[in-house]
């Protein structure tokens, strides 16, 4: 039979004599995008932070997280492919899964890449119809949101994602890339990927017009905001939702919606 061959986003070729029917997805924000695909039959196994669409939690198995899983269980789950991410899953991971199935490493820094990884899924599980509307539609709702944004300043942010010890994202990645989007200048894009900081040198530092506190993956909370503005000079504490900044997939569509939201609540 002949076999069909595809690439990941990590340069893995992967070759199927079919489309993958059993797929665990150890990526909550991939197993979204599964489901608006039309491919939540398949899905066999999630992880436990998998919680959009919220119903697969007691309809699918879990396997753990996104760092630590349980491997018997995956195999008793006989997938056809597993899905991780560069970012979210250890390489270490991945080794132990490709001795089960083939795994399907996605690296999305860009909303080219997140682009790239609907249509690659819509041809690896044969939905490409479903691929190209949901490619389509988030071409059209960025489109309309560069528009919308075209005349809003430049603004100074940090971008915390973590307390003790305090990081931030950094360059090199998704949340970046959305905060310049936004037209959000990171004070924090020349420290590597996710570095640690020290906030009383937040000013010397940067100096944020606003202070972006993530709801993960540390829950931040007001009290948090008031611990660090003490070390600005100006700047206004916003609690953001982390999963409009770092969710990839179908997430964005609602994203930029949400981005809309925000930049009324910033002034």
């Amino acid at each position: 039979m002949k076999q069909i061959s595809f690439t990941d986003q990590f340069g893995t070729a992967h070759n199927f004599e079919t489309s993958p029917q059993r797929i665990i997805s150890l990526v909550p924000s991939q197993t979204e995008l599964l489901s608006d695909l039309g491919l939540e039959a398949r899905i066999v196994g999630i992880t436990k932070f998998c919680v959009h669409p919220y119903h697969l939690k007691s309809t699918k198995t879990s396997v753990g997280g996104t760092k630590k899983v349980n491997y018997r269980k995956i195999k008793a789950l006989q997938p056809d492919i597993i899905i991780c991410n560069k970012e979210e899953n250890t390489l270490e991971m991945v080794e132990r899964l490709r001795e089960i199935c083939p795994v399907w490493i996605t690296d999305i820094k860009t909303i080219e890449d997140n682009f790239q990884m609907i249509t690659d899924f819509g041809q690896l599980f044969n939905a490409r119809t479903e691929a190209r509307k949901w490619n389509d539609k988030l071409a059209f709702a960025l489109s309309d949101f560069k528009k919308c944004i075209a005349a809003i300043p430049v603004k100074k942010v940090a971008y915390f994602i973590w307390k003790n010890p305090y990081m931030v994202a950094g360059s090199d990645n998704f949340i970046n890339e959305l905060l310049k989007l936004n037209h959000f200048k990171n004070i924090y894009d020349t420290k590597g990927r996710y570095p640690e900081v020290a906030i009383e040198n937040i000013v010397e530092e940067g100096d944020p017009d606003f202070v972006l506190l993530s709801s993960e993956p540390f829950p931040f909370k007001k009290e948090d905001g008031y611990e660090i503005s003490n070390y600005t000079d100006n700047a206004q504490m916003i609690i953001v939702d982390g999963e409009m900044f770092s969710w990839y997939g179908s997430r964005l569509l609602k994203a930029f919606d949400y981005f809309k939201m925000l930049h009324q609540k910033m002034g």
